[in-house]
């Protein structure tokens, strides 16, 4: 699973961070790609990565401030334009709709493809045999959501020296057992697949937070995950202007990773004042918790499976 950071700053972008934009790229499900919020310019970012347009099967808007979303219907038409054909759907605060429908019609744009919206609200927004997404409302100047993408466990390894042991060589009967199947062996022996398959591994949990003051819930919401990617617009010496904006400081965000046991924290929407400074911003967050990251435009993050 690969995040694709294309913009990283907050509301007003600097020459080195453009808005909001992050890309999470499934590469076991055909790199499927899911776009969380599309500042402006997030399809001139994309140009810059190997994210494809017609690949991006699902977009995600934390909430509906310009820096989250003024991107989406240039991008939306470009998508079409490249020949997509296959539907798209968006997660989004109610208002959503009418924002893109909107800008669709008033400039006579077609699309070659439909879109399905689907109205954010607390609890499971998503759901198949691989992948659950679950949003939790934050606390900002208007409605923003957190996202929980929770990646279904997987079955563990086939036990291979066990079944040497027993005499068992490799071939088609491998994947049998490994289905669970009851086998018999040629010596008359039965034995149950699921005896020599080792305990399932456990999925991936991420979440990609918008907008927000600090949180109770947000620590729960994030207990023990593999990933939190979290707003820290801030220092800690503006605080006060941090709360009175609804957003985070460096060092709230690190507090909550700490308190959550999260594995690994990623910092974005980085206000424009702080242009030349992530050594410090670093330093601020790893000085609460160690595994803290600043994003920067373009990075790629790569999340390796469990074990």
């Amino acid at each position: 699973m690969e995040f694709h950071f294309l913009g990283t700053g907050s509301g007003v972008p600097s020459t080195t961070r453009n808005v909001s934009g992050l890309v999470v790229r499934f590469l076991q499900k055909k790199s499927t790609q899911w776009l969380f919020d599309c500042g402006e310019a997030t399809q001139h970012q994309i140009l810059h990565s190997p994210i494809t347009l017609s690949k991006i099967e699902r977009i995600f808007i934390s909430h509906l401030h310009g820096d989250h979303l003024f991107g989406l219907p240039g991008l939306l038409c470009s998508r079409s334009a490249q020949g997509a054909k296959t539907s798209l759907t968006i997660y989004g605060p109610l208002g959503i709709e009418t924002f893109v429908e909107t800008a669709l019609n008033v400039s006579k744009s077609y699309l070659g493809y439909e879109v399905i919206y689907v109205i954010v609200e607390e609890g499971i927004i998503f759901q198949d045999h691989l992948t659950t997404v679950e949003a939790l409302e934050l606390d900002h100047v208007m409605p923003s959501f957190a996202f929980k993408i929770i990646e279904a466990d997987k079955p563990g390894s086939l036990e291979v020296e066990k079944l040497k042991e027993l005499g068992v060589e490799p071939g088609p009967i491998f994947q049998k057992i490994k289905n669970g199947e009851v086998i018999e062996l040629e010596d008359g022996t039965h034995i149950n697949g699921l005896d020599f398959i080792g305990k399932n591994k456990k999925g991936r949990v991420i979440v990609v937070a918008g907008d927000t003051r600090p949180l109770k819930k947000m620590k729960e919401f994030s207990q023990g995950i593999d990933l939190l990617i979290h707003e820290g617009t801030f220092r800690e010496d503006k605080k006060s202007h941090a709360d009175q904006f609804g957003h985070s400081t460096v060092s709230d965000v690190a507090f909550l990773a700490k308190e959550a046991n999260v594995g690994q924290l990623i910092l974005t929407h980085i206000s424009s004042r702080y242009v030349g400074e992530e050594e410090g911003l670093l330093e601020e967050a790893q000085r609460t918790f160690a595994h803290s990251l600043i994003a920067s435009d373009l990075m790629v993050y790569k999340l390796m499976n469990n074990t």
